[in-house]
């Protein structure tokens, strides 16, 4: 087990490089399974998660090879492996996505019941929905999901709520199905978008991705191909905010600014400094306490839910009242106690956090239950006086390439420890 430990008031000055997306890569590493051949997949991070899908994709037939930000998959024919096994899939509730390949390339697929971070419900009933519509048997227990199908049948299907993996995967199950598909009240993240542009580089039929309609033409057969993966959004953010609440001056490279719109205006409505140098440059100057804001969470392109408890974060020490509002996950307050520990005034109101702002943050020993929760603690910890404690960074290493070490690398003072 390790920790992170973070000297506090030590503003942010530099360059800092953003990695690939993570949540772009996952379900682009999972369409491989779709034809075979030869791929070569280009800024993919060094991630928990990255590692835990090429694991997962070797159980299924798909060989694997890493050097640096590069990997080569080799999807091998005639393999007809279909098990997405418990003990790969209970770390990470984004293995749900080979499901769809699976059961569009091999007419089967058994994937576990998915797990992650404890955020709440994050329910696969919409996937199983969506395939049954579209022709297969599906069983659910002793943990798996168990489907079966001769071949997918196009259909209209219609999400009971925004979801971003059900619409990856359907989508990418629809590439190989019989007929047209017609997604509605489909998730319109970049992240989505960026699959169906590889979708569309193996030969895939796409039309709509990025708005909320989503109309796929099945083909009978896809080719392996080559791409280079979007920059990592909710990473970017993280940035922002780290140098929004410790001060200085940061230029962040490799950033996704067409897909941070909602992000950037809202730190913009702080006072925080921000010029977009060029469509991947973004110029951060922070040198006084900025304005307390509200925020409320929605699908994209609102402000996105995995920004909330780094926003937060800066929010404890800005001028004035600010409200969050969470409207995506029931559970995804669990660093309020933790900010709280360091001196930050915060009380929860069902679905919302209502912050007064603090002129300080005392350091404190504090413990990490999810991912962002992670990064927010880390800010904070940047913010405070003293020497903080953050406990549990496993959960930051599922989605964060050398958090600590960009961090360090632009003035701050954190080291990654023994327990």
């Amino acid at each position: 087990m390790e920790k992170l430990v973070i000297e506090g008031g030590r503003p942010l000055n530099g360059k800092i490089r953003v990695s690939g997306a993570k949540n772009a890569c996952l379900p682009i590493l999972a369409a491989s399974i779709l034809a075979e051949g030869k791929y070569t997949i280009s800024n993919i991070p060094s991630l928990v998660d990255i590692r835990t899908m090429l694991s997962l994709l070797g159980e299924v037939g798909v060989e694997t090879d890493r050097d640096g930000e590069v990997v080569q998959l080799n999807t091998v024919a005639d393999n007809d492996a279909f098990t997405a096994p418990y003990e790969l899939v209970k770390t990470m509730r984004a293995s749900v996505l080979t499901l769809g390949p699976l059961l569009a390339k091999k007419g089967r697929a058994k994937v576990s019941l998915p797990g992650g971070c404890a955020i709440g419900e994050r329910p696969v009933d919409q996937h199983l929905k969506a395939l049954r519509l579209m022709g297969a048997d599906i069983e659910v227990e002793h943990g798996y999901i168990d489907a079966s199908c001769s071949r997918l049948k196009g259909a209209e299907i219609t999400f009971d709520m925004v979801t971003v993996t059900g619409t990856e995967n359907i989508m990418m199950a629809a590439a190989l199905a019989e007929g047209k598909t017609v997604l509605y009240n489909a998730a319109q993240e970049p992240e989505v978008v960026d699959l169906a542009k590889f979708l569309k580089k193996m030969g895939a039929v796409i039309s709509g991705e990025g708005s909320r309609t989503i109309v796929i033409e099945g083909v009978d057969r896809l080719e392996s191909a080559d791409y280079n993966v979007m920059a990592d959004r909710i990473e970017a953010g993280t940035y922002l905010c780290a140098a929004a609440g410790a001060g200085g001056h940061l230029i962040l490279e490799n950033a996704p600014v067409y897909a941070m719109k909602a992000i950037l205006d809202k730190l913009g409505e702080t006072g925080l400094e921000l010029k977009i140098l060029d469509d991947s440059t973004i110029d951060i100057r922070s040198e006084k306490r900025l304005l307390g804001i509200d925020a409320t969470t929605h699908p994209y392109p609102g402000f996105p839910t995995d920004m909330q408890a780094q926003f937060m974060a800066v929010m404890v020490k800005s001028r004035g009242i600010s409200v969050i509002t969470e409207t995506i996950f029931e559970n995804r307050f669990m660093h309020v106690s933790e900010l709280k520990r360091m001196g930050a005034d915060i009380r929860l109101m069902d679905k919302s956090a209502v912050i007064k702002g603090v002129k300080k943050l005392s350091a404190a020993p504090v413990m990490a239950s999810d991912l962002r929760a992670s990064a927010s603690l880390v800010i904070a910890g940047l913010m405070a006086e003293g020497t903080t404690e953050v406990h549990r960074v496993y959960h930051l290493d599922r989605g964060y390439e050398k958090f600590d070490i960009k961090l360090a690398a632009a003035g701050a003072k954190i080291e990654r420890v023994k327990e």
